[in-house]
């Protein structure tokens, strides 16, 4: 059993220690904001700051908000990298630039220390079910280390070299806001179109058409919940990056630009950047001025 440091206890972080926790392993835990890294004090040791909780840890996770909370927690004052134990493994699990993440592990490597970078999806319902997808790029001995600890929280894949991880999880965004795009261009179309837009989710679900995206963010739109499980801006974000991936290898992504604009606006002209990404649907209904889905009201988050 290993001592696992997890800085960063947020909607999915906190959810993810105590995953670790139930299986068996030691967790120290610290967040900037400590009430959130309190609550998890029936299971998990609370730290005052990251360099605490990585101190003594074989296994240090970082889940936190972007790269540029990731390189300070990491290398800032006082900062994790000088307080890691010899052999200890540094597992990124944010969702960061892919090129930041080979940055990270060149400046660990100098220092004796491995790194991963292994971003995650499913959500906050995959984060307490412990059903995550986990994509890991590094070295292979190092992610041998660490998959007992990565499946405590779901079903991790070693995907390739370090950055890899990120790529993997751009891939993966790139798929859920198209998704989640067609999925609300579909349940719109079925109301308007004379449907139970809730009984066209049910009979889709049986057929080629069903997903992940349907079943749970269409079931989210039918009832206009945006409390968010994955907030908009994180998924700005994430298609901001698989972008720039795109534009460094030449390559031209032409619905994953539309996502990204929808996206955009939803994030700066209508100030919905803590919605649930579901909330596209929004976006959707604001280019079609006097249609709505559903009567029911909308759940702000």
């Amino acid at each position: 059993m290993a001592t696992v440091a997890l800085l960063g206890t947020g909607i999915m972080g906190a959810p993810m220690a105590r995953n670790i926790a139930a299986g068996g392993h030691a967790v120290k835990v610290w967040n900037r904001s400590r009430d959130k890294a309190e609550r998890l004090s029936d299971v998990c040791t609370v730290c005052a700051t990251p360099a605490e909780a990585a101190a003594g840890a074989g296994i240090v996770i970082t889940m936190l908000s972007d790269g540029a909370a990731v390189t300070e927690v990491l290398f800032g004052a006082p900062g994790v990298a000088a307080a890691l134990s010899p052999g200890a493994v540094v597992v990124d699990m944010s969702s960061i630039q892919p090129g930041l993440a080979r940055d990270h592990a060149a400046a660990l490597q100098e220092r004796g220390h491995a790194h991963l970078d292994a971003p995650v999806s499913g959500g906050e319902a995959g984060a307490k079910d412990a059903t995550l997808a986990i994509m890991a790029g590094g070295a292979p001995d190092a992610y041998g280390a660490v998959e007992p600890v990565l499946s405590t929280m779901g079903r991790p894949t070693h995907v390739g070299i370090h950055g890899a991880g990120q790529v993997a999880k751009l891939a993966n965004q790139v798929i859920v806001a198209i998704s989640i795009g067609a999925v609300s261009e579909a349940l719109l179309l079925a109301q308007e179109g004379g449907c139970d837009p809730a009984a066209v989710r049910e009979a889709l679900m049986g057929g080629f058409a069903t997903s992940r995206i349907l079943e749970l963010h269409g079931e989210r739109m039918i009832g206009r919940n945006w409390v968010p499980g994955g907030p908009l801006a994180m998924q700005l974000k994430d298609l901001n990056n698989a972008l720039a991936v795109a534009d460094e290898v030449g390559l031209e992504l032409p619905m994953t630009r539309l996502a990204q604009r929808a996206f955009h606006e939803l994030v700066h002209d209508l100030d919905m950047k803590r919605h649930d990404h579901a909330a596209y649907l929004r976006w959707l209904e604001a280019q079609n001025p006097g249609f709505r889905l559903g009567d029911g009201a909308d759940q702000e988050p």
